[in-house]
């Protein structure tokens, strides 16, 4: 127990030390460079409170194996036909899905990219199992009118209606068409004689023979037959070089042939509605497609189950103007993935706005252009927004001779592991403590520096006046 007389001895009451009650010059000092000291650690502790931290871990991507992935695209090939573009997937598991029309549209440009307006590319009304003569006779003779480069333009501007067929000698599609059309041809010589009637010219361009005239026409699969109609470019007012025409994709039997000519004979001098659109000899593909979380192939190449390609003069150069995995990345999702991480997003669409072309004259024949792609999912989650879900990846390009038909290819590796961000805040109770800390901290601090700058001013004045302390 403490005693009476030591608790007589405590004083409560003790008087406040001088240093504190006195005012001098140092003190000031001392409390104005103390006050600008705790607004600047006030300062950078409220920095460091609303600064977002992140943490970064890579673990294992737990996608299940029927988890797909959306692939958004938007392609320019200046000098594939949306006439036999075909875009195909396939990957390991066995998945092959050709030519998908669902979610892809084909749109007609030009050489320099640019379309003829907005209007989609009609698809195919026949792509399989189209019709020919089941017996063919060993001499059909010749009734088509054969046409090259001297005598072509003279001829659809002459009569209103010139039918075309552009083959080549080494197609077996060209040759099981042969018969009939001559046969067909026949037939349009004795009901509208050229020289008497003139109505309709049944006509034939043989590739291998007028290259420069195909190519002109931009012809890239055998056979093909195109309808002329006269004066079909003045209602057009076209200066493409490539003439305005329609194309045929009926059955190719003699009997189908004539019909389909008598129907164009009777639609003569009624109008050009029929007529489409002006025909462009490239094509922009958009649109998106779902692949499985596995290693795979995109491939956009020329498809076509009635026609043959000659692979020589197939130039599959092209523009990517889109090109992502996953969902769609709004502006404020990417703001928002910045702040988090500077080097996200990066990657997100690396292929965009590239170039890559092939010359034929340049590069060999049958030129495929690879590209490699190397995915890797990217998890963001954040505090005050859900989960964000992004797709980055690395690309390498190379151009391949293959003795195949050239094709665009984008061979698609998926990261079995996947970048985990999240965000981490500070809680507000942290935030007041280290609040409390700056401020106790630098009176404390500045009161002991005021104390020994007090007591030596006092000691030094007492020394002056030759006192003894």
């Amino acid at each position: 127990m403490v005693s009476a007389a030591k608790i007589r001895s405590i004083d409560f009451f003790r008087k406040t030390p001088r240093d504190l009650t006195e005012a001098s010059l140092s003190g000031a000092g001392i409390s104005i460079i103390a006050a600008i000291f705790i607004i600047f650690l006030f300062g950078m502790e409220l920095h460091s409170y609303l600064t977002i931290s992140t943490s970064t871990a890579i673990i294992i991507d737990k996608s299940s194996i029927e988890d797909t992935v959306r692939i958004d695209l938007n392609i320019s090939f200046p000098v594939l036909s949306c006439e036999f573009a075909s875009v195909d997937v396939s990957d390991v598991l066995g998945t092959n899905r050709l030519n998908i029309t669902k979610t892809i549209r084909k749109y007609s440009i030009n050489r320099h990219l640019e379309g003829s307006g907005t209007q989609e590319f009609d698809v195919v009304p026949i792509t399989y199992g189209i019709k020919h003569d089941e017996m063919v006779e060993e001499t059909y003779g010749e009734g088509s009118l054969v046409l090259n480069s001297h005598n072509f333009d003279k001829l659809i501007h002459e009569h209103p209606i010139v039918v075309v067929n552009f083959f080549a000698p080494w197609c077996h599609w060209s040759r099981l068409l042969r018969p009939a059309w001559e046969k067909a041809a026949k037939v349009m010589r004795q009901r509208y004689n050229p020289e008497h009637d003139g109505r309709i010219i049944v006509g034939c361009v043989d590739c291998t023979q007028e290259p420069d005239l195909c190519q002109k026409h931009h012809i890239q699969g055998y056979p093909s037959i195109r309808i002329y109609r006269k004066g079909a470019d003045d209602v057009w007012n076209n200066n493409l070089g490539m003439n305005v025409h329609e194309t045929y994709y009926g059955d190719r039997d003699t009997d189908s042939l004539v019909m389909k000519l008598d129907s164009l004979v009777s639609s003569i001098g009624i109008n050009y509605a029929i007529v489409k659109h002006v025909p462009q000899e490239g094509c922009r593909i958009e649109g998106f497609v779902w692949v499985k979380k596995v290693p795979g192939n995109l491939v956009i190449t020329a498809s076509s189950r009635s026609h043959s390609f000659d692979a020589s003069r197939m130039n599959m150069s092209h523009v990517i103007s889109t090109f992502s995995f996953g969902s769609a990345i709004t502006p404020m999702m990417m703001s928002a993935m910045k702040r988090l991480g500077p080097y996200l997003g990066v990657g997100h669409n690396r292929l965009n706005g590239q170039t890559y072309v092939t010359y034929p004259r340049g590069d060999p024949a049958n030129v495929t252009i690879e590209h490699y792609l190397q995915v890797v999912k990217t998890e963001v989650a954040g505090v005050s927004q859900k989960w964000i879900e992004n797709y980055e990846y690395t690309a390498h390009t190379s151009l391949i001779h293959a003795p195949s038909i050239p094709a665009a290819k984008f061979h698609l590796e998926f990261s079995p592991m996947q970048v985990l961000i999240t965000e981490n805040s500070k809680p507000f109770s942290h935030f007041i403590t280290n609040l409390c800390a700056i401020i106790g901290g630098v009176f404390t601090v500045a009161g002991i520096l005021d104390s020994i700058l007090y007591n030596t001013c006092k000691l030094a004045k007492k020394i002056d006046l030759g006192k003894n302390y």
